[in-house]
């Protein structure tokens, strides 16, 4: 069996273009894609790097989120499971992961664009794990629209809320609990430096993620607390199939990249156990980008 430490081809290591023409009604569930993603379930190792840290991870039912709740457990972590209710079929796939990997897994489904959800998500953890000291602030929304005349008001709010707003809240919300030591993680993209026309909201989402992330980082370095930023290029989750993009585009999802292929959520998670971890203690106020080749500044 392989795993991230198996050396291997990259461009030829998961599936390439061309895929099945697909589309899932939103949030989706990576058991319905094809090719199913690969989170790491067979592939990630840990190494206890992260033994006896406790974690929130956001949108932690597919995709990114559940490759690093995956990877945060395997490296000795608890993990708080943040995702929408519609998700619970993956989100029970990742706390029997989590489980099994000897660790504790906490599920707290909720929305994200309500403040009060955002706080009680913090206070369920800093009760259920006895503190609170890694939050990943992943969950993201994204729907292409190819025109700004059709890009609505609600989704421009939803967009802004799902992935800048929570942000904010729970990084407001998770601080006061964090000692010395402790680490917020925060999603970008790529589309934050080379944003496509028909994801106006979402790309604009990412550039303010990585600003937040910079100032915030100074803001709380005299804490002992990082913040830093993963910028993933194109990666093979639902977010892709649900109106991400068109459906016409989905069998070429990835080709643009330099490897020729989108990244699987496996292949981030390791940034994100990077950032995490006492290795990366001079580390902060960066973005780590994770994009296939795709050239960010």
């Amino acid at each position: 069996m392989t795993d991230q430490y198996t050396f291997q081809d990259p461009t030829t290591q998961y599936p390439q273009p061309e895929f099945a023409e697909q589309q899932q009604s939103e949030p989706g569930l990576a058991r319905d894609m094809d090719p199913k993603p690969d989170h790491g379930e067979e592939t990630y190792r840990g190494t206890g790097r992260l033994t006896g840290r406790k974690a929130v991870v956001t949108g932690a039912d597919s995709g990114i989120g559940r490759a690093v709740a995956i990877a945060f457990a395997r490296e000795g972590a608890d993990v708080v499971l943040s995702y929408l209710p519609e998700e619970e079929p993956d989100a029970r796939e990742v706390v029997a992961l989590v489980e099994a990997a000897g660790r504790k897994a906490v599920a707290y489904p909720g929305d994200l664009k309500d403040e009060s959800y955002c706080e009680q998500l913090i206070a369920t953890a800093v009760a259920e794990l006895g503190g609170l000291d890694i939050l990943v602030n992943n969950a993201g929304k994204q729907q292409a629209v190819e025109d700004i005349a059709d890009l609505t008001t609600q989704q421009f709010d939803d967009t802004f809320k799902t992935n800048v707003y929570a942000t904010f809240w729970l990084s407001k919300a998770a601080v006061p609990h964090m000692k010395p030591g402790s680490t917020i993680i925060n999603s970008s993209s790529v589309q934050a430096y080379t944003p496509s026309p028909m994801l106006l909201d979402y790309a604009t989402t990412k550039a303010s993620i990585n600003t937040f992330s910079k100032a915030m980082a100074q803001q709380v370095a005299k804490k002992g607390i990082r913040v830093n930023v993963v910028a993933p290029g194109p990666v093979w989750t639902p977010l892709q199939v649900v109106g991400g993009q068109p459906a016409d585009a989905v069998p070429e999802f990835g080709a643009q990249a330099e490897l020729g292929r989108p990244g699987q959520p496996a292949e981030l998670a390791p940034a994100y156990v990077f950032l995490a971890s006492q290795e990366s203690s001079y580390v902060l106020g960066a973005t780590l980008s994770v994009t296939g080749g795709s050239p960010t500044p």
